[in-house]
């Protein structure tokens, strides 16, 4: 019974330890929380290598205290076939924001946005 109760909770662990399927909007919450807070590491692993290198570039021009909160709202949201547009509004910028995120790896990640890129916004 000892053994059952040990197999038991160690399946449990390894099947909560599994990828969390994000939707765009969770994502891009994650994305500018941790843009805002100096978070590097979670900005790298929620963004396309382009969105990394974009957004980390001018990271520090918008730091914020860690303990803030971001109210973080989404205003609209489209989606056009492989990628998700999401407009967002934090308490950090009076302007709403545009993320655009791709699946890369069954994950949702914010990418570059082009100057080619229209969006639907």
């Amino acid at each position: 019974m000892k053994k059952i109760a040990v197999f038991s909770l160690v399946v449990l662990v390894l099947s909560c330890a599994g990828k969390q399927d994000l939707s765009p909007s969770e994502t891009a919450k994650i994305v500018a929380e941790s843009f805002y807070h100096g978070d590097k590491a979670t900005l790298k692993k929620y963004t396309t290598e382009s969105g990394y290198a974009n957004l980390s570039s001018i990271q520090e021009m918008f730091a914020e205290d860690k303990n803030s909160e971001s109210d973080f709202k989404v205003v609209d949201k489209q989606r056009e076939g492989e990628i998700t547009w999401i407009k967002y509004s934090t308490s950090y910028d009076p302007k709403p924001g545009i993320f655009k995120l791709v699946k890369e790896d069954d994950l949702w990640k914010v990418t570059h946005n082009e100057p080619q890129d229209r969006g639907p916004f």
